[in-house]
């Protein structure tokens, strides 16, 4: 089984995060694709990170009625801050037979070669890259483990949902409406 990996802090998922997963699991030749909720980016500090848990529990809302879509806790159980090697090498461990392959972002190549050890996960996963608007030029287009995915480019942010959400303006659409209800229930970022 292929398994594509999209890492994120889901804080809210929104309607961004579930298209490009869902495109990624029916138009390529992944089986499956898995969100990754990470408790910490290395590379991100925000006051506004909801719990680990509320996180999670919102992603299990939006992604509930499909079966191609998935969701991991794994990084709730390793070191911080989680670096995608581990945790790559962490399921390829536990998944005996599966295979995995990183989804990320074409913004974030010109970077990569500053991520831990991203020779190693090169040399031993595909990397599944979607497009990002205004990514400057980077070295690694050309990789051979590197393939360009021209999956839909939906400009919304997780920041903007939280800040709809203090300023009291709506969010319908951008979220799935069970996530709505439960930011609404439990008045997250007001």
């Amino acid at each position: 089984m292929k398994v594509g990996l999209l890492f994120g802090s889901f804080n809210p998922i929104h309607m961004g995060h579930l298209i490009l997963g869902n495109y990624m699991a029916y138009n390529t030749d992944l089986s499956a694709v898995w969100y990754v909720v990470s408790p910490q980016n290395p590379f991100k500090k925000s006051s506004s990170l909801l719990h680990e848990f509320d996180r999670l529990h919102l992603v299990s809302l939006a992604i509930d009625k499909n079966d191609r879509l998935g969701v991991s806790d794994v990084e709730f159980r390793m070191p911080r801050p989680s670096y995608t090697i581990d945790t790559l090498t962490y399921l390829q461990d536990k998944y005996a037979g599966y295979e995995f392959v990183l989804i990320v972002g074409e913004d974030n190549l010109p970077f990569f070669p500053k991520w831990k050890n991203y020779e190693r996960i090169l040399e031993y996963f595909e990397v599944y890259v979607y497009p990002r608007s205004g990514t400057p030029p980077y070295t690694l287009k050309d990789h051979p483990k590197i393939k360009t995915i021209p999956a839909p480019m939906l400009d919304i942010s997780a920041t903007l949902i939280r800040d709809c959400v203090r300023q009291h303006k709506s969010i319908t659409y951008m979220v799935p409406e069970e996530v709505e209800g439960y930011i609404k229930q439990k008045k997250f970022w007001i």
